[in-house]
C-alpha cells in the first residue's frame, strides 16, 4: 500500500509476480474495511507491505494487524528504480508489494495499540514542549539584552527560575500605545511578562507529562527501572524502540539492526555477534537513550519482557 493522508493505494500481487489489480480507497475507518475486502475478493491475503507504517499509514497497520494480517514495513523505493520505472501512486503501491513478494521488505511493523503508543505520545509532546520553552527562554534573554539599562540591573543576578517569576509579575499598566518615553520600556515589560507566562505553562506541561511517563514504566517496566542507571525516560526509550509487539524481533541481533548498528566481529571465532553493553546505547542515541547503565547487558531481553505479547490472531 502507498499511504497518504487521504487516500491509500492498494496493489495485489500473483505470487509470480503479476499485478492482479489497483485500487485507491480514503483513509477512513470505512476505506480500510473496503480495501481489504477488495483485497481478499482476489484471494487470501497473508500478508501486506505498507509504506509509512508509523505515520499516514499506521491506522491501516494497526486494522490490518487487528485482522489477521501480517504487515511489513516498506521503505521508499530506490531514487533509481524511480527514475527508471517512474513515479506514481500505483507504482509505489506496486513497488511495496513486490518488496514483500521478494522477501526485501522483512521488517514487521509495531503494531502502536498497547502502552508503549502512549509513551511514545508522552515521549514526542515533551520533546516539542522543551523545544518551545528552550525558544521562549532565548527570546526573553534576548528582550533583556536590549532592555532599559535600569530594568537589565533590576533584573541582574536573578537565577531563571526567580528571573521567569519576577517577569511574570510584571503587570500590563498600559491603557492605549501613545507615544513617550516610557513607552518602549511599558512594551518591554509586557513582553518579558507574556514570554515568563509561556515558559511557566511549557513548565508545568513539562512536568505533568515526565509524571505521566514516570508512572506509565512504574506500571508496564518495573524490571527495566531495577537496573542500575535506567530512569523512566531511558525506559520509556528502549519501549518506544521495541514496540508494542516485540514479538517482531526475534533476537538481538534484529534489535541491532533496528538501531542502524553493525554486528561485531568476534576476536577467536571470526563469527559476528550483537553489540551488548554501551555498544546497545551509542546504537540507540538517535532513539534518545543516555549514558550506558553499569548492568545493561541485555536492554533488549528487558524491554521485550517489558511489552506484553500480543494474542494469537
Amino acid at each position: 500500500m502507498d499511504t497518504h493522508r487521504d487516500t491509500h493505494v492498494a496493489a495485489v500481487l500473483s505470487l509470480v509476480g503479476a499485478v492482479i489489480g489497483t485500487e485507491e480507497f480514503p483513509a477512513s475507518a470505512a476505506g480500510y474495511r473496503e480495501l481489504l475486502k477488495w483485497a481478499r475478493g482476489m484471494g487470501t491475503v497473508r500478508r501486506a507491505g505498507v509504506e509509512g507504517t508509523g505515520s499516514f499509514g499506521a491506522a491501516l497497520s494497526r486494522y490490518l494487524l487487528a485482522q489477521g494480517v501480517e504487515v511489513l514495513d516498506v521503505n521508499r523505493p530506490d531514487r533509481t528504480d524511480r527514475r527508471q520505472r517512474g513515479k506514481s501512486d500505483p507504482l509505489d503501491a506496486q513497488n511495496a508489494a513486490r518488496a514483500v513478494l521478494s522477501g526485501r521488505a522483512r521488517a514487521r511493523a509495531k503494531s502502536g495499540d498497547g502502552p508503549v503508543q502512549i509513551a511514545r505520545m508522552y515521549k514526542l509532546t515533551k520533546g516539542s514542549a522543551v523545544k518551545a520553552r528552550t525558544q521562549a527562554i532565548n527570546q526573553l534573554k534576548a528582550v533583556l539584552v536590549a532592555a532599559d539599562p535600569n530594568l537589565r540591573e533590576e533584573l541582574a543576578g536573578l537565577g531563571n527560575p526567580e528571573l521567569f517569576r519576577t517577569c511574570a509579575r510584571f503587570a500590563d499598566d498600559s491603557k492605549n500605545d501613545e507615544d513617550g518615553e516610557e513607552a518602549v520600556l511599558r512594551a518591554t515589560r509586557i513582553i518579558l511578562c507574556l514570554l515568563a507566562h509561556r515558559i511557566q505553562q511549557f513548565t508545568e506541561q513539562i512536568q505533568d507529562l515526565e509524571r505521566r511517563r514516570a508512572r506509565l514504566a512504574e506500571r508496564h517496566a518495573p524490571q527495566l527501572l531495577t537496573v542500575v542507571g535506567i530512569g523512566p525516560d531511558t525506559a520509556v526509550t528502549l519501549l518506544v524502540t521495541v514496540g508494542d509487539n516485540p514479538e517482531r524481533l526475534h533476537s538481538e541481533v534484529s534489535f541491532a539492526v533496528l538501531c542502524g548498528v553493525r554486528q561485531i566481529a568476534g576476536p577467536c571465532s571470526g563469527r559476528d555477534r550483537a553489540p551488548v553493553g554501551a555498544d546497545w546505547w551509542r546504537a540507540g542515541r538517535h532513539h534518545g537513550a543516555g549514558r550506558a547503565p553499569a548492568s545493561a547487558a541485555s536492554p533488549m531481553r528487558r524491554a521485550s519482557a517489558a511489552c506484553p505479547a500480543a494474542p494469537p490472531r
